[in-house]
């Protein structure tokens, strides 16, 4: 089985933290905690490329690369 590795964006909130996946349009999840949405997020993914498969879809190709950019304020 292939490797994939497709970026996560983590936004926290108050009581939360979001996750979503820019190359798997509808793939997000949600959790109490940092750790926690990345566990689900992974399983969204998982869930997300099955459904994909089982429809003979194409499975999206990673394209989305973050970087962190230093600004002076």
């Amino acid at each position: 089985m292939n490797q994939l590795n497709y970026t996560v964006i983590l936004e926290p909130s108050e009581s939360s933290y979001g996750a979503y996946v820019p190359d798997l349009p509808g793939c997000v999840a949600v959790g109490a905690t940092k750790a926690e949405a990345l566990e689900l997020i992974q399983e969204a993914i998982e869930f997300h490329l099955e459904d994909l498969r089982d429809e003979h879809q194409p499975i999206p190709t990673p394209q989305t690369t973050s970087e962190i950019v230093t600004v002076n304020t």
